[in-house]
C-alpha cells in the first residue's frame, strides 16, 4: 500500500479510537512487565530449590561417606585382629612343633648312640673271640703237627683222660661266657658229665671227654690183618659201649637236650673213625650221642654262643617293641593336633576370605556413589533422593 494512503486513512481515524488503542498498547505493555517479574521469581524459586536439593545431596554423600569411612576402620580392625590372632597361632604351632622335634630328635640321638656304643661294644668282644679263636686254632695246629701218636704222648689212661677233659675244658672257657656252662654238673639221677651248657629253654647240653683211646692206638699199632681185625672188633665194642652208657646216664627226658656230644680230643683220631668206623658213628647218631673233634666243637659252640645271643636279642625286642609303641602313640596324638590345627586355619582362611569379599563389596560401593551425578536438566523437575537411606542387608 502507498505511505500517503495510508497516512491519509489513519487522519481519517477517531481520535477517540486512537486513544483506546494507546490505551490498549500500555495496558499489554504492563501486562509483559508483571509477566516478566512473576517468572523471574519463578526461575529464582526454582534455583533455590535446585540448591536446596543439591545441598541435601550432598549432605546425604556425606554422610554416606562418613558411614563407608567408618566401616573400613571397622573392617580394618577386624583385618588387623584377625591378622594378629594368626601370628599368635603360627607361633605357637611352631613352639609346638620345635619341642616336639627337638624331643624326638633327642630319643633317636640318644638311641643311636647307645645303639652305635653296643655295637662297638659288641665288635670288640667278637674281635677279641676270633683273637682268641685264632690262637686256639693256632695252638691246635701247632699241637696236631708236633704229635706223631697218642702212645708216645700220652702214657696212661688218666693222662689220656686229662689230656681230652682238659682240652675240652680250653674250648668251651674260650667260646662261653661264665655262668651259661658247668663242670661236672649233677644231672637228677646223680649223674655226672664231663660239662654241661645251659641252652635257653634251660635244658643243659651235655658233652662226655671219656673216649676209648686204648682200643684206637691197638687198632694202629696193629701189625697184620689178623691183628688189625681183632682191633677193629674191640673198637667197635668199646665206642659202642661207651655210646650206650652216655645214652643211658645223660640223655634224661624233659631235662637234658635230645643230643649229646662225645668229644674226641684228636683231629686224626675223628678223621679216621669216619674213615674206618663209619658204623660206629652212624650207631651213635641213631643213639642221639653226635662225635665231635676240637674243631666240631669249637663249630658248636659258636652255633651255641649265637643261640643265647638271639635269646638275648628277643628278651631285649620286647622292650623294644614296648619303646616302638609308644613313640607310636605320641606320633598318633601329633597327628591328631595337628589335624586340629589344620581345622583351625581353615577356619580363620575362610573367616578372611569372606571378610575380603566384604571388603571388595564395600569397595564397589564406594565407587558407585561416587560416580553419582546430582547436576539435573533445567527443563526437568529435580528429583530428591528418599530422605532416610535403606540399610544394607546382610551379604550385601
Amino acid at each position: 500500500m502507498d505511505p500517503n494512503t495510508l497516512s491519509a486513512r489513519l487522519a481519517q481515524i477517531d481520535p477517540l479510537v486512537m486513544a483506546g488503542i494507546a490505551a490498549t498498547l500500555a495496558a499489554l505493555l504492563l501486562a509483559g512487565g508483571l509477566l516478566t517479574v512473576i517468572l523471574m521469581i519463578m526461575r529464582s524459586r526454582r534455583r533455590a530449590d535446585e540448591a536446596e536439593a543439591a545441598r541435601y545431596a550432598a549432605e546425604l554423600a556425606e554422610q554416606r561417606m562418613n558411614d563407608i569411612a567408618r566401616m573400613q576402620a571397622e573392617t580394618a580392625g577386624q583385618v588387623l585382629a584377625m591378622g594378629q590372632m594368626l601370628h599368635a597361632k603360627q607361633s605357637e604351632l611352631q613352639n609346638t612343633v620345635h619341642t616336639r622335634l627337638d624331643a624326638v630328635s633327642d630319643r633317636l640321638g640318644q638311641s643311636m648312640q647307645a645303639t652305635t656304643k653296643q655295637t662297638t661294644e659288641n665288635l670288640a668282644k667278637l674281635n677279641e673271640r676270633l683273637a682268641v679263636i685264632d690262637n686256639a686254632q693256632k695252638n691246635i695246629t701247632d699241637l696236631a703237627s708236633q704229635v706223631t701218636s697218642l702212645t708216645s704222648v700220652l702214657a696212661n689212661k688218666q693222662q689220656r683222660g686229662a689230656f681230652g677233659q682238659g682240652r675240652m675244658e680250653m674250648i668251651i672257657q674260650d667260646g662261653l661266657a661264665k655262668g651259661s656252662y658247668e663242670f661236672q654238673f649233677t644231672l637228677s639221677n646223680r649223674m655226672r658229665p664231663d660239662c654241661a651248657i645251659f641252652l635257653p629253654d634251660q635244658r643243659p647240653l651235655v658233652i662226655d671227654a671219656k673216649f676209648p683211646l686204648e682200643a684206637f692206638t691197638a687198632f694202629r699199632e696193629a701189625q697184620t690183618d689178623e691183628a688189625r681185625g681183632a682191633a677193629a672188633k674191640l673198637l667197635r665194642q668199646h665206642v659202642g659201649a661207651h655210646v650206650g652208657d652216655i645214652s643211658k646216664k645223660y640223655l634224661i627226658p624233659g631235662e637234658t637236650q635230645d643230643l649229646a656230644l662225645m668229644f674226641v680230643p684228636s683231629e686224626s683220631v675223628y678223621a679216621e673213625l669216619h674213615d674206618s668206623f663209619d658204623d660206629v658213628v652212624q650207631k651213635a647218631y641213631r643213639s642221639k650221642v653226635v662225635i665231635v673233634s676240637p674243631s666240631l666243637l669249637m663249630l658248636a659252640i659258636q652255633v651255641i654262643q649265637q643261640i643265647q645271643k638271639d635269646a638275648r636279642m628277643r628278651e631285649a625286642a620286647d622292650k623294644i617293641h614296648a619303646e616302638v609303641g609308644h613313640l607310636m602313640d605320641d606320633l598318633r596324638r601329633l597327628q591328631d593336633r595337628v589335624l586340629k590345627l589344620q581345622q583351625h586355619f581353615g577356619q580363620a582362611n575362610e573367616d578372611v576370605r569372606q571378610i575380603l569379599v566384604s571388603a571388595e563389596k564395600v569397595e564397589k560401593r564406594a565407587g558407585r556413589i561416587r560416580d553419582v551425578e546430582f547436576d539435573g536438566d533445567d527443563n526437568d523437575t529435580a528429583v530428591l533422593p528418599a530422605p532416610f537411606p535403606r540399610r544394607l542387608e546382610a551379604g550385601e
